[in-house]
């Protein structure tokens, strides 16, 4: 099949995606790590070739090739975003992207950081670090939901450089409410917002601009839900990043500046985003990511559908679970939260979820598990009858 898929094409046996997916053999195995990383599309194997040859035709002209597929992926970031004028630095991992704006930071006059107990493993153990260091590290619990954008806003002061956020939380897909009103307080304290969006990115639309967060810097990736596979992580920088001067900076910043900076001996750095880069890298991850937002385009898998497709996957799961009416004390499910608040995954509070994740793969279902959540993530290419058979497979571990 070619061309625009629906959410009807998804349900069905096959999915009408699947076949595109030959290589990771979705319609074969039960894959229900999607949150953590989906599989790629056939096409991007492809991708993945045509950068050898660019590389062994053009040598070092290659990278004429490379940045235009950069700028192929910060495009495809853009319209994730709805900013499509958007200043955007690209970066192998979020962690490097998340050192060099911590780096442009005046941390010395402004020595603490505002963060909840539920950021992921990139900000957490560096923020756990820099407090080791001697800055002011304060997390604030995630619960309750309602009212955490306003607890993160009441913990600024004067010494706030900046408050770090996610837009979804990675532990219980949780969607962050009151970003917009965080940023407006952020915005009057000239305190930084930075909002991790890995787990929204592909799932849970993120209209920056609509949601209020035009000054605020957003972190992503697209391992996950957008299958672009590594090396395609993206930092969008707010208009006023172009006073900033990041302390940790590679040799790529300085194009454009380089003849200035060794005549001033003050070291310069490109416009724009670019000021954010780092050094050489693989091209590799580019090609594959730009051809994959290409096959995204191609078969119409926009912000919409995919949160069409997401939605009603979840909600399978969702009732799948209860219709398997499992003990509370061994598994259980969030009851207070309504589906449209979770992101791309489904959670389950287990008393032993590592030990449920291994059960279940030895039955062909993959999945994870994070502390005492077993993580449950679908994907585009799976289909109905794929979810229900996963979900018959964990009430089958557990009643076992």
């Amino acid at each position: 099949m070619s061309g625009p898929v629906t959410l009807a094409g998804v349900r069905g046996t096959p999915n009408a995606l699947a076949p595109h997916y030959s290589r990771f053999r979705v319609a074969e195995r039960l894959s229900l790590t999607g949150h953590s990383h989906q599989a790629w599309p056939d096409a991007a194997r492809q991708a993945m070739s045509d950068a050898f040859d660019d590389a062994a035709t053009e040598l070092d002209g290659k990278w004429e090739r490379a940045f235009a597929k950069a700028e192929e992926v910060r495009d495809g970031y853009r319209t994730l975003l709805g900013d499509p004028g958007g200043e955007l630095a690209l970066g192998a991992n979020t962690h490097e992207l998340l050192i060099r704006l911590l780096s442009a930071l005046d941390l010395r006059a402004r020595p603490r950081l505002v963060t909840t107990d539920g950021e992921f493993h990139t900000v957490r153990r560096q923020l756990t670090r820099l407090g080791e260091a001697g800055l002011e590290i304060v997390r604030v619990p995630t619960a309750p939901m309602r009212t955490l954008a306003e607890r993160l806003a009441a913990e600024t002061n004067t010494n706030t450089a900046a408050v770090l956020v996610s837009r979804v939380l990675f532990e219980t897909a949780r969607i962050v409410p009151g970003l917009g009103e965080l940023a407006a307080a952020c915005r009057r304290s000239e305190v930084e917002l930075v909002v991790d969006a890995y787990h929204a990115l592909g799932v849970v639309p993120t209209p920056i601009h609509d949601l209020g967060l035009g000054d605020a810097w957003i972190l992503g990736g697209g391992y996950k839900y957008l299958q672009l596979g590594e090396g395609n992580c993206v930092l969008r920088l707010p208009a006023h990043a172009a006073r900033l001067r990041p302390a940790v900076t590679g040799w790529f910043a300085e194009f454009g500046d380089l003849d200035q900076e060794r005549a001033t001996g003050r070291v310069g750095y490109a416009s724009g985003a670019e000021r954010f880069a780092g050094a050489t890298y693989d091209p590799v991850s580019h090609y594959r990511g730009a051809t994959v937002f290409r096959f995204f385009a191609e078969h119409g898998l926009d912000d919409a559908l995919l949160r069409e497709i997401s939605r009603h996957q979840i909600g399978l799961l969702a009732d799948r679970f209860d219709r398997l009416d499992l003990p509370e004390d061994e598994i259980a499910m969030d009851r207070e939260t309504p589906l449209a608040e979770i992101g791309g995954f489904l959670a389950l509070r287990c008393r032993d979820a590592a030990g449920v994740c291994r059960a279940l793969a030895e039955r062909g279902v993959r999945s994870d598990s994070r502390g005492e959540y077993l993580r449950l993530g679908p994907a585009p290419y799976h289909s109905d009858s794929q979810l229900e058979s996963a979900m018959d497979a964990l009430g089958e571990v557990i009643r076992g």
